[in-house]
Parts: structure tokens; C-alpha cells; sequence
């Protein structure tokens, strides 16, 4: 009886972690020379609704591109991230909040992403942050589709 039961547990253990990692989304962002659309030097998409458990993942679509964290647009406590040049890397959603991402070496000419999950809880960094070079038009537009 005592083995029936421990078999059961450890199969609604199994069966339970299985359903809660399904629900999670993966969310695929491309980095860009261009969209052919005039835009260039861009994440595509640059603005997502993710869940906490979600991943978002950065691929290098052209060369010369790195996705990592702009650190003043990121939720307190979540992990930050700096992906290599040319390199797929993959990001967690561990928190709600909102999550700035940008290109290193484009960062400059506004290749920047935000990322929103659940609840904006540091919605008033956005209004803080400055970007460098011309990168404040971006930011605008991406601030205008905040919840």
C-alpha cells in the first residue's frame, strides 16, 4: 500500500511539473540590420507581453549584434544578462516588471527592446531614463505601449 501511494505522489509530482512548464511561453526576438520597412539596427519584435516563467529568446538574425540589460529598466532582484556578439542567448522572465534590453554596440542608433510582464512594477524607471545617442525616439515609441 505504502509503495502505491509513494508511486502515485511521485506521478502527480511529474505530471504537475510537465502542465506548469507548458504554460510557459517562448517569445522569439530577431536582432536586425533592417526590417525592410526603413527601420534599421532593431529587435523585431521590440516590444512583448510575457509572463514570470516565460523565456525570451534574442537570435542573431545578421552579425554584429548582442542583447543584454539595460540596467536602470529592470525589475529589482531579476537576474541580469549580457549575450556575445553573434551569439542566440536566452533570457528568463523571473519577475513582473519591465525588462530593457539593447544592443551593445547599436545601442547608440536605438536598437533597444522592453519586455513587460504582469504587473509594470518599475514602470517608474521608464520616465527616469535617459538612452544615449539617438535612441530617445525609439524609447518614446516603445513607452507608448505600456499598459
Amino acid at each position: 500500500m505504502t509503495s502505491r501511494l509513494a508511486l502515485i505522489a511521485a506521478a502527480s509530482l511529474l505530471l504537475g511539473s510537465v502542465t506548469g512548464s507548458a504554460s510557459a511561453e517562448e517569445h522569439v526576438i530577431k536582432m536586425l540590420n533592417n526590417n525592410g520597412k526603413g527601420k534599421f539596427m532593431l529587435f523585431e519584435p521590440d516590444f512583448v507581453k510575457a509572463s514570470v516563467g516565460d523565456t525570451v529568446k534574442f537570435v542573431p538574425t545578421n552579425k554584429g549584434h548582442n542583447a543584454e540589460t539595460i540596467p536602470n529598466i529592470w525589475p529589482e532582484g531579476a537576474t541580469e544578462f549580457k549575450g556575445d556578439l553573434n551569439q542566440e542567448v536566452v533570457l528568463t522572465i523571473e519577475k513582473p516588471g519591465v525588462y530593457g534590453v539593447k544592443c551593445l554596440p547599436h545601442y547608440p542608433m536605438g536598437m533597444i527592446a522592453l519586455i513587460v510582464a504582469g504587473e509594470p512594477t518599475n514602470k517608474a524607471q521608464l520616465d527616469s531614463y535617459k538612452p544615449a545617442g539617438t535612441a530617445q525616439k525609439r524609447f518614446d515609441e516603445l513607452k507608448a505601449q505600456m499598459p
